[in-house]
């Protein structure tokens, strides 16, 4: 395959560049989206090089697979013959293998850049949203497979059912995840899209919910006018990111008969729905969820929209969703112990966190449950505190470490801090408390977990090593 990239600086422009057999460097490869693309790399013949500046979930399956990456930045770890260097939106201008690259005169472009690119060679099947892209993709993409349409797939998160969280498919759909930070979404050309929410997000990159909509609106208009976007009735920023697209709008929304794609006759076993699925006043199929949580019946609802474009048998969908038993982080069971159960979930922003401890209440009625929060970004704990000190109703106890700094300045460190959250949380009446370091955090709340109690880690950084931390004490 034969790829002609052009973008703006301060990245170099590359033209008839061969993926299979090139020499790939990817800096920032442990984030999910790039070892995905790192992944979809190696199946294409590329070889695959790439740094991190921590070790990262998936690097090992990186490793095996015959990538060769290292933990920690270093302009050596570029090499001459590079063909091209991949970076992730988070990699600053100063990185030294970025500056390695530039000097070397090897092309640069951004990991959104490069599934742009990949895309033109497929039929693109697009997930946007702030909330619930992962899970959707990851869905999408298992039911075309089920279906036998075998597509490329890159997701932000790792599945176990799809081998990971990307692969190079027979088929003709390349299913993308599509991430709206940076505008890197704007890099991509569907023919079909999915907006599924638009929520105040990123506002230190894009300084107003008002931003954030025009951003979506762009995206919506990358679908040609011979393609579709589907968007999410019962979110009216979705709506309104989609006015003026020149594609077709088709609409999905839960128990709203206006709606092109609904769902109704929802019956909840726990947390987990069965629903009707009706496409313009026609029932297709009965089908539930395997995945607990009313939110992914309108993610269901958009991955069965995309599958059925792309071609796929109504019969054939409602038979796959059940199938689908999620992806990593998200609600994940990690076991039960002594009566103490452990539970590991993504979520980071207030409304994944309100909707995932309602679903945890109802699938475990727990006796008590415990949070353990790991804010992810100064910046967005910032924006958003009093909406994240509203989201925890649901919760016994709250524990709050560090906040996680991810791609932001070190000043912004100075703005906000997790006591901030902890302050405001037990002002609106819960009960929260700050713990700094993550192994404190197991330390402490060990000894006063009891039968009953359900404990769920909640971050997009690294709380998930409290929870390996959490499992092997309580095992041992």
């Amino acid at each position: 395959m034969t790829v002609c990239l052009q973008h703006q600086q301060p990245q170099t422009a590359a033209s008839d560049l061969r993926l299979e057999g090139a020499s790939v460097h990817m800096i920032g490869v442990g984030g999910a989206g790039m070892c995905g693309a790192a992944r979809m790399l190696l199946d294409l013949g590329a070889k695959v090089a790439g740094s991190d500046l921590n070790a990262f979930e998936g690097m090992g399956k990186l490793v095996q697979a015959g990538a060769c990456i290292f933990v920690g930045h270093s302009a050596d770890h570029v090499i001459p013959r590079t063909d091209l260097v991949v970076i992730s939106a988070a990699v600053p201008a100063a990185n030294p293998e970025l500056v390695e690259a530039h000097e070397l005169g090897i092309p640069v472009i951004k990991y959104a850049q490069l599934l742009g690119e990949l895309m033109r060679y497929h039929q693109g099947l697009a997930i946007a949203g702030t909330h619930g892209k992962s899970t959707t993709t990851a869905m999408c993409a298992f039911l075309l497979r089920e279906v036998g349409l075998d597509p490329s797939f890159v997701v932000g998160a790792t599945s176990n059912q799809l081998g990971g969280s990307s692969a190079a498919g027979s088929g003709d759909h390349f299913v993308v995840e599509s991430c709206e930070y940076d505008r890197s979404f704007l890099h991509l050309h569907p023919q079909a899209a999915a907006i599924l929410n638009v929520e105040p997000d990123h506002l230190d990159y894009f300084g107003s919910i008002e931003n954030v909509v025009e951003a979506f609106a762009s995206f919506a208009s990358n679908v040609p006018s011979s393609g579709v976007v589907f968007a999410n009735i019962d979110d009216h920023l979705a709506i309104q990111a989609v006015a003026d697209v020149s594609a077709e709008v088709v609409t999905l929304g839960i128990e709203n008969e206006s709606a092109d794609w609904h769902a109704c006759n929802l019956t909840a076993d726990k947390a987990c729905y069965s629903f009707d699925v009706v496409y313009r006043s026609q029932p297709l199929f009965s089908t539930r969820l395997n995945v607990p949580g009313r939110y992914n019946v309108t993610n269901a609802l958009a991955a069965i929209a995309l599958a059925h474009y792309a071609g796929a048998d109504p019969e054939l969908l409602a038979q796959a969703l059940p199938k689908f038993t999620g992806i990593g982080r998200r609600l994940t069971h990690r076991g039960q112990w002594s009566g103490v159960t452990v539970v590991d979930d993504y979520a980071h922003h207030p409304t994944e966190i309100r909707v995932t401890l309602d679903a945890i209440r109802k699938q475990y009625v727990p006796k008590r449950l415990w949070v353990i929060f790991q804010p992810h970004q100064h910046a967005r704990t910032r924006f958003l505190l009093d909406d994240f000190a509203a989201a925890f109703t649901d919760a016994d106890e709250i524990v709050i470490p560090d906040i996680y700094g991810a791609r932001e300045a070190s000043d912004e460190n100075d703005t906000i801090s997790s006591q901030d959250l902890v302050n405001r949380i037990c002002e609106v009446g819960g009960q929260a408390q700050y713990i700094a370091d993550l192994d404190a955090v197991v330390t402490k709340i060990l000894p006063q977990l009891t039968l009953g109690d359900l404990v769920v880690t909640m971050g997009a950084g690294d709380i998930w090593k409290v929870t390996d931390e959490l499992v092997a004490r309580i095992r041992g």
